[in-house]
């Protein structure tokens, strides 16, 4: 085995992990605090890489600028349609009424991306990525360096702000048992709300990440919604490090399939992976954040 190949190939898999952890953690979030699978969430991604588009051709802001921006309007707009469509799911506690209203939002969500700007794959590009650099025989790309500093970064942001401050708290205890939190004075449908918007802003995030690196179309919302399932399979339910654990997990099985066996076959090891988790340790490998691990 080529030493420089091997090593290329597990810093390639640790970038992709970490732009995959990002992607997922709101996916995570939702199921952990909502308990529900949110099938729009790979909308979401794409929604946050066409604002990005958006706001550098009329505006001129760069993407990596732009990601407040697209944060606090993916916030609201997830907000809203917790609380306009998917609260009714979380009261009954019907899994398959939030598998199809989060389905039929991300078919409404898709069409209004291809209504406004097309079906055409489009790409995103930055003054302010970092200088592509060697570490010895090893090439890192600047583009993927630079969305793996900003995945860190917010993934390390979320993880301040679920453990250190009130709305984190509230949310880690509406997980745990939301009628409990109702008696302490939590009032469990803003904090639906809230986290819905959160994960809503973080996916737009990871969409402008993902747009630097690769080119994006509106069909690929399915492929990011599946990563984040799968990811949080891997990692764990409702934590940011979960996520990523899970993200780099999955990179590193992405890019060492594609690498030493074939592109085609990645999907294999990557559901193969899936299948033993889910026998070995279905709560991932943190377990639930918020309900333990068994």
């Amino acid at each position: 085995m080529d030493g420089t190949l091997f090593f290329q190939t597990l810093v390639d898999g640790l970038i992709l992990g970490g732009i995959f952890s990002l992607s997922a953690v709101g996916f995570s979030l939702i199921f952990g605090v909502l308990g529900i699978v949110n099938l729009a969430h790979g909308i979401f991604v794409l929604l946050g890489a066409y604002l990005g588009l958006a706001l550098k051709q009329t505006m001129g802001i760069d993407p990596l600028a732009a990601i407040p921006i697209v944060c606090a309007a993916l916030f609201v707009l997830g907000a809203l349609l917790q609380l306009t469509l998917v609260a009714g799911a979380v009261r009954r506690s019907s899994l398959m009424s939030s598998l199809l209203i989060t389905f039929g939002a991300s078919l409404i969500l898709r069409d209004a991306v291809i209504l406004v700007f097309g079906p055409d794959v489009q790409f995103l590009s930055s003054a302010w990525l970092v200088d592509t650099f060697h570490i010895g025989d090893v090439i890192v790309d600047g583009a993927r360096a630079t969305g793996l500093i900003a995945s860190l970064l917010l993934l390390g942001l979320l993880s301040l702000a679920l453990y250190h401050l009130k709305v984190g708290r509230a949310m880690r205890a509406t997980a745990q048992q939301d009628f409990a939190a109702g008696l302490c004075g939590i009032d469990a449908r803003r904090i639906y709300a809230v986290t819905f918007g959160i994960s809503a802003a973080f996916a737009g995030a990871s969409g402008i990440i993902i747009g630097l690196i690769n080119p994006f179309s509106p069909f690929d919302d399915t492929y990011w919604t599946l990563n984040a399932f799968v990811t949080v399979v891997l990692g764990g339910v409702g934590s940011p490090v979960g996520a990523l654990l899970g993200g780099l997990l999955l990179g590193e099985i992405s890019t060492f399939s594609s690498q030493y066996v074939g592109s085609l076959y990645s999907n294999v090891f990557i559901f193969s992976a899936l299948l033993l988790m889910l026998i070995v340790r279905p709560n991932g490998l943190l377990g639930n954040a918020y309900k333990g691990s068994v």
